[in-house]
């Protein structure tokens, strides 16, 4: 980059932080840049990235939910996307604008339109390269192939095996930048047959290993002297990615939904600094999710492809940043044909409902569905409820509650059924949720089991060991009898073998759909004041009590 171009750079990197409040995070001061005919240049680069939009095109409430009352504050939505990547990327010399998927699955949008206008609003943001994320194949790869048809930026994803030809024929393991020397390689998680619905035949390789398998191809075949990764694996994966890997300086994620930065709640900073398996610095990225944050950072590489500054932080999208005129006004004329229907009220809340934490233990959001469930199944007595608490999507705060609001939270289209299962296998479903493996197939189980009336799971979280199991509805909440058959009501996700937590069910009847069961109990209640039960119990014993 030239000297005059650097210093724009850096005066547009100014205005940023004050017009759009990035948070910063310098990593040391920039050497000065060079001539373009200098052999040892440094190269600096600008690189705007999103994650995990999941249909959220018009902007929110922080919770996810769809922001009716701007005076309460909105935020994200890819028209205010789009306002500040072109603002940004009109004052940088260098610049790359990246998607790391999932941006099926959470709103109307999707619910009501399919791919069809998430497509249509990809197609007008510039992107560089996309890779796919796991909620892509919830439809099948073929809808997926469908929908990768209609998209006009570079697809790459490293680890997907599929059948499908439309699949086969636009995505590709990764793209080259020739104008930066650089290249992108892309993984997807490779937990995918457990938590969607590609095909039985498509298969997901291990995401290290892949990563550095087309990192190592790359350097040795292509004209380039620098690899960014783009990943839809998890912050934590991620940073096993970093620790286990060579020549990958940069790992821009998504998949976890984290927080990074310098603001309340975040899990870590911005970017996270990890050492490689050669003792080098390897920096990694991730913006949260439902396009609330906007990732930016500023990168300067050395003529070996090390990272020797950086700077930028996520930008916070608030009433405050501009939006795509255009865009928006599309974006607003999509949502007539639903609006009336989803801004329908259905009753309150007088407690935020909270889904955050629902994956890793009991909140009060899963009570509510799962008595919500039981209720509805209220006729055949079931004797508990068991759901996957990864997928409750959003909180829904104090006050009203509309249709569409619980269709954010529950998006998915998953419907309610009845399984049967024995009294050990109900001891072996929460003996692995403790453990975090399934004692069924031995995988991971990926969300904690929330549970309604009638169930109370006591475990000891030093060890990881399930010290009681009690299942009982009225007064009594007697010991699970291990030899007894239990009338579970759960999902037809979680039936299926979803996140590992109950062995596979086969012949199961689907009912309706988690969002029309919740509307209805929410209708028949008309307030609702959903304290956490403390149906899951933390203690010290380290002796199993079995019936």
């Amino acid at each position: 980059m030239k000297p005059q171009a650097c210093l724009a750079l850096s005066l547009a990197l100014a205005t940023t932080v004050s017009a759009e409040g990035i948070y910063l995070a310098s990593r040391k001061p920039r050497p000065p840049a060079c001539p373009d005919n200098f052999p040892a240049c440094n190269f600096n680069i600008s690189i705007y990235h999103v994650n995990d939009i999941h249909a959220h095109l018009d902007e929110i409430t922080t919770s996810g939910t769809d922001c009716t009352k701007p005076a309460s504050g909105c935020y994200g939505g890819y028209a205010r996307i789009k306002a500040a990547v072109d603002a940004g990327r009109k004052t940088a010399e260098n610049s790359l604008f990246l998607n790391m998927g999932d941006e099926f699955q959470g709103t109307l949008f999707y619910s009501y339109y399919g791919g069809e206008k998430i497509a249509e609003t990809l197609n007008q943001l510039g992107f560089d390269a996309m890779t796919l994320g796991n909620h892509e194949f919830d439809k099948g790869d073929a809808y997926l192939g469908q929908f990768l048809d209609n998209l006009t930026m570079p697809i790459v994803c490293a680890n997907v095996n599929s059948q499908d030809k439309s699949i086969n024929s636009t995505t590709k393991p990764y793209h080259i930048f020739p104008q930066y020397k650089l290249a992108v390689v892309a993984v997807t998680t490779d937990t995918i047959p457990t938590i969607s619905n590609s095909d039985d035949t498509t298969t997901f390789a291990d995401p290290i290993e892949t990563i550095q398998y087309w990192a190592d191809y790359v350097y040795a075949h292509e004209h380039v002297e620098r690899v960014i990764a783009m990943t839809h694996i998890g912050y934590d994966v991620d940073i096993t990615m970093a620790k286990n890997t060579r020549g990958i300086h940069l790992i821009i994620g998504g998949h976890s939904h984290t927080l990074l930065g310098d603001m309340a709640g975040a899990a870590g900073p911005y970017p996270t600094i990890e050492t490689n398996l050669d003792g080098e610095e390897v920096f990694v990225v991730t913006a949260y999710r439902y396009g609330e944050y906007l990732g930016f950072l500023d990168v300067q590489f050395d003529p070996t492809g090390k990272i020797v500054g950086v700077s930028g932080g996520p930008i916070h999208l608030t009433n405050q940043t501009a939006q795509d005129a255009n865009l928006e006004a599309q974006i607003k004329e999509w949502r007539v044909p639903f609006d009336a229907f989803g801004n329908e009220v259905i009753g309150d809340t007088t407690v935020l409902l909270n889904h955050n934490g629902c994956k890793t233990a009991e909140c009060n959001f899963g009570d509510l569905i799962c008595d919500a469930m039981l209720d509805y199944r209220a006729q055949s007595a079931p004797a508990g409820c068991i759901l996957n608490g990864g997928g409750i999507r959003v909180d829904l705060p104090v006050g009203n509650i509309t249709r569409g609001d619980v269709i954010t939270a529950f998006p998915f289209g998953n419907a309610v059924t009845d399984v049967s299962l024995t009294g050990q296998e109900l001891w072996n479903i929460f003996a692995g949720a403790v453990a975090g493996v399934s004692v069924f197939n031995g995988a991971p189980v990926v969300t904690w089991p929330q549970i309604s009336k009638g169930v109370r799971v006591t475990f000891n979280p030093t060890t990881k060991t399930l010290v009681s199991l009690e299942i009982g509805q009225g007064d009594e909440m007697p010991p699970v009898d291990l030899g007894a058959t239990y009338h579970i009501v759960t999902a037809d996700y979680v039936a299926g073998g979803g996140d590992n937590i109950m062995p596979v069910q086969s012949d199961f009847v689907v009912l309706d759909t988690l969002d029309e069961v919740l509307t209805a109990y929410i209708q028949r209640l008309g307030s609702i004041n959903e304290t956490l039960q403390n149906r899951v119990v933390l203690v010290n014993d380290t002796t199993p009590v079995q019936s």
